[in-house]
C-alpha cells in the first residue's frame, strides 16, 4: 500500500478528517456516485498510481466499488504541506474504453 493512501485512509476512517472538493461533487454528481459509497469502500480500495511528490500534495488515484458493485476511480490527496485533511480531488465511471478489463491499466 502506498503512504499516500495509508494516511488517507488513517485521515478519513480514524480521523473523520475529509473533504470533497467541489470538482469532486461536480464529477460524483455527473456520473451518479454516492459520497457515502465512495467512504464506505475507501479500505477496499487498490491504488493504481501514486504521485507522492504531485505539486499540489501528495496524491492517489484509486479503484473503488459503489454501492452496487461497480467499478470508480477515485483520485485522493493531501494538501502541500499540510497533513489534512484527505481531499476527494474526483470520483468517475471509468471508461471501459480507455482502461483495461479490470480497470487498473490505461490502454495504449
Amino acid at each position: 500500500m502506498s503512504e499516500t493512501f495509508r494516511r488517507v485512509i488513517d485521515l478519513v476512517i480514524h480521523s473523520g478528517d475529509a473533504r470533497i472538493s467541489e470538482h469532486g461533487y461536480d464529477e460524483m454528481i455527473e456520473d451518479g456516485i454516492y459520497a457515502r459509497d465512495v467512504l464506505a469502500g475507501l479500505t477496499e480500495g487498490t491504488v493504481i498510481e501514486d504521485y507522492p511528490q504531485h505539486p499540489k500534495g501528495p496524491c492517489v488515484l484509486v479503484l473503488q466499488k459503489d454501492g452496487r458493485g461497480e467499478p470508480i476511480h477515485v483520485v485522493w490527496g493531501i494538501p502541500r504541506g499540510r497533513t489534512s485533511p484527505a481531499v476527494l480531488i474526483t470520483a468517475y465511471r471509468p471508461d471501459p474504453k480507455r482502461w483495461t478489463d479490470d480497470f487498473m491499466r490505461r490502454k495504449e
